[in-house]
């Protein structure tokens, strides 16, 4: 992402088949958490998008009401780049211990 200059997301790996990103601060810090456990440090990350681009691919509640998510299939991450305004900005980053 920063060798875009914060424009564009990565390519998803092959066992990636959606790129999943969270709708909202509360579930991103809870996400955030869960990777400082793991890799020691976790990032929380803003980013708009286009109407015409967001409303076809609807948003996902995958726990409770606040763990909501937006998918987008990994054949569809051109598409999203192309769609992104602006840059995608971090909020937040956290490391363990810190």
């Amino acid at each position: 992402m920063a060798a875009s200059g914060f424009k564009r997301w990565p390519p998803r790996l092959p066992e990636q088949p959606i790129f999943y990103l969270v709708t909202n601060l509360a579930y991103a810090r809870r996400v955030n958490e869960w990777n400082i456990n793991a890799q020691g440090v976790g990032h929380v990350l803003r980013f708009e998008v286009r109407a015409d681009f967001a409303e076809r691919y609807p948003v996902q509640t995958v726990g409770d009401q606040e763990c909501t998510e937006w998918w987008i299939p990994a054949e569809d991450l051109d598409a999203l780049n192309d769609a992104i305004v602006g840059l995608i900005e971090v909020v937040e980053t956290v490391r363990r211990g810190g």
